[in-house]
């Protein structure tokens, strides 16, 4: 059974038992919110899919696990690669001044990609060597797994489809907070009229991240990376639906 019995699925989110915030991006591409809500059940399901690749954003300090979350045999991941990749350091002063208390809204993406080319470089150049279909995460699926989404979905020529994407992302963690067991330190369910502001105000931080990035080619090809692996990205990133 799942972990949270309670926690409603968004329509086409991908049924991984246990998982949070989880869904296709585009291509080979997905996302979810921490790999430690998945059951073993969830694993192997994931596993079916064609995950063969998990990529954890977040910083070495976060990777642990809770006191709610489920038990899990090791064999339960067997055949999925875990590979940590995180999307920013902490002892960067212009972030932490910013990300208080930590990165949670479109508007931060800028800085991000200001700040940390080179982590992102890493995470697409991992992305680039996809040989079946990789899932990445952070904590909530929503933020740093957003700023990826994005450039995943600039690259595949779906810049159209990132404003929605991101609705369904907030709305997604949203859930989880109405039914988890756990107190979030920072954060906890909004009401729908609360949640639309939320969504709005992310929105035009979108909009004006778009504007200022221009193309996410470009972008990752300014952070220093190779054109043959920009294009077996965007290979990738274009693959119809699995």
């Amino acid at each position: 059974m799942r972990s949270v019995p309670e926690y409603r699925p968004l329509p086409n989110d991908m049924f991984w038992e246990g998982a949070v915030n989880a869904r296709w991006i585009t291509g080979a591409f997905y996302r979810m919110g921490r790999h430690e809500w998945l059951t073993d059940l969830g694993w192997q399901q994931m596993s079916a899919d064609g995950i063969a690749r998990v990529i954890d954003l977040r910083n070495p300090g976060e990777i642990n696990r809770r006191v709610h979350d489920p038990v899990v045999d090791h064999e339960g991941i067997e055949g999925v690669q875990i590979l940590e990749l995180p999307l920013e350091t902490s002892d960067n002063e212009r972030f932490a001044s910013v990300a208080v208390p930590y990165m949670n809204h479109t508007s931060m993406y800028r800085l991000v990609c200001e700040e940390f080319g080179d982590q992102l470089r890493a995470v697409f150049e991992a992305l680039s060597k996809t040989e079946h279909s990789t899932v990445i995460h952070c904590s909530a699926g929503r933020d740093r797994s957003g700023l990826i989404a994005t450039l995943l979905l600039d690259l595949a020529g779906r810049s159209e489809d990132i404003v929605a994407h991101d609705e369904l992302a907030v709305r997604g963690i949203n859930e989880w907070h109405r039914v988890s067991p756990r107190k979030h330190p920072y954060e906890s369910y909004q009401n729908e009229p609360e949640l639309r502001r939320n969504i709005a105000e992310r929105a035009q931080g979108l909009q004006e991240f778009l504007q200022w990035l221009g193309s996410a080619r470009d972008f990752l090809s300014s952070c220093g990376m190779q054109s043959a692996d920009l294009d077996q990205l965007q290979n990738l990133a274009r693959q119809p639906k699995p």
